[in-house]
């Protein structure tokens, strides 16, 4: 009998695509938690000037006389978060083709409460921030976490259904969609129409890749890579570039599942025909054989999927823990904290996060069940969705991003809004969890 590590047993446990997703988003909660810490202590510690001056240290990328020049701070906001809104786009395609999503009678209860999530923190934001300096920032408090969210789910383990994580899944990844039309379209200033069309041209070499049925990774990662330097000159937010290039990326397998399950079997039946060497080596037919399987494999698979799954781990712990140590540094001035926190910006994203989402996610799917436009997540209770409701207002990621864009030169405002962002997305995942743990259940 084979002994493994602990660990080893996880690498040979066979995962749907859903759960794949779930443990992904899992680490990555829990690793941005680490994070997020880590940036806080740098920026209030005798090491805060290096932490400051490190990420706004220029890098250049220079090819003969043309240069390219931004900040470390810059590189990871617009070139690597880029590779996280990809995945961003990827899932939300998975989802309408085969998700949750893909079901409308199934998907109208996450579609309306994701709406009803966005639009309420937004106009609760905008009234306490009418007419103010942060006005512009409504689109901060619109964003949910879904790692941090997924977290506090699956340390719950049982004690909630398996459809209400599914909902939460669906309501966030709509929740996405909608801040990525936020930041394409409301916090763009000026617009390079020559660049735009030629981030629109390669697009549509993406999309004739996609039809003539190319398959191989590099193609499309080439020509993205321009859309992106388009996106970057355009004016437009680059970030934009990943989402829109996830959705030419081919979701269909070149060989149809039941012609691959006929053909590996003669494949397998064929390596098996031939003696075992009591060396253990096997001979170059076999090996061809072997490969044979393995181009199999990929013909089955979908680039779309094998994306998916390869790039989820390099972004849970690479690139989104460096967007959280870059952006979730903040000096706190504890003699002025309770100022800052009563600040108008801060305000508006506190009670938009908070109030906002639970009017939104819970208030809109109160009234859709009542209304029979649609119908609770199978095993669960309109309790439990206020508790994911509160969930929902666990900003972070997506809400410092947008921080960034809305108020890019003034410093004092960034403060207010990652304080409120950090506030409320601290109360509203205690208080959701402590609710789904202790309350829900006795409801």
């Amino acid at each position: 009998m084979k002994l493994y590590a602990p660990w080893e047993k996880s690498f040979k446990k066979i995962s749907t695509p859903f759960e794949s997703f779930i443990h992904a988003q899992t680490t990555t909660g829990m690793v941005l938690m680490l994070m997020t810490l880590l940036a806080l202590i740098l920026a209030n510690s005798p090491l805060s000037e290096i932490y400051a001056g490190f990420f706004h240290t220029k890098v250049n990328l220079t090819v003969g006389s043309w240069q390219l020049s931004n900040t470390i701070h810059h590189w990871i906001n617009d070139g690597l978060m880029s590779i996280f809104f990809f995945i961003i786009g990827l899932e939300i395609k998975r989802e309408i083709l085969v998700g949750e999503l893909s079901n409308i009678k199934v998907a109208i209860l996450p579609i309306l409460a994701a709406v009803g999530g966005m639009v309420f923190p937004a106009l609760i934001y905008m009234y306490i921030n009418h007419g103010e300096p942060g006005a512009n920032g409504w689109g901060i408090p619109m964003a949910t976490d879904i790692a941090f969210a997924i977290s506090a789910l699956v340390l719950l383990g049982k004690r909630v259904p398996t459809a209400l994580v599914t909902f939460l899944v669906a309501l966030a990844i709509v929740d996405d969609l909608g801040a990525v039309l936020v930041i394409a379209t409301a916090y763009t200033d000026q617009i390079n129409f020559l660049a735009l069309e030629l981030a629109l041209v390669s697009f549509l070499v993406l999309v004739a890749f996609n039809r003539f049925g190319i398959h191989m990774i590099l193609p499309y990662f080439i020509v993205g890579l321009f859309m992106w330097f388009f996106m970057l000159e355009s004016g437009v937010h680059a970030t934009i570039a990943g989402v829109i290039a996830a959705l030419a990326i081919p979701s269909k397998p070149k060989l149809i599942p039941s012609s691959f399950s006929q053909k590996t079997k003669e494949l397998i039946d064929r390596y098996d025909s031939f003696p075992h060497s009591s060396n253990y080596l096997i001979n170059e037919e076999q090996k061809a054989i072997l490969n044979n399987i393995k181009d199999r494999i990929d013909e089955v698979g979908t680039p779309a999927a094998r994306l998916e799954h390869d790039l989820h781990l390099p972004i849970a712990l690479i690139i989104i823990p460096l967007f959280a140590l870059a952006n979730a540094g903040i000096t706190i001035d504890f003699s002025s904290i309770g100022e800052t926190i009563l600040g108008h910006v801060s305000l508006g994203i506190i009670a938009g996060l908070i109030l906002g989402k639970v009017l939104g996610i819970f208030g809109v799917s109160w009234l859709a069940i009542k209304l029979k436009i649609a119908s609770l997540p199978k095993g669960s209770t309109m309790s439990q969705i206020f508790g994911v409701a509160f969930l929902g207002g666990i900003g972070f990621t997506m809400s410092i991003f947008v921080t960034d864009l809305a108020f890019t030169k003034t410093p004092e405002l960034i403060l207010q809004a990652k304080v409120g962002i950090l506030a409320a997305s601290l109360f509203a995942g205690v208080f959701g969890f402590l609710w789904l743990r202790f309350i829900a259940k006795k409801i």
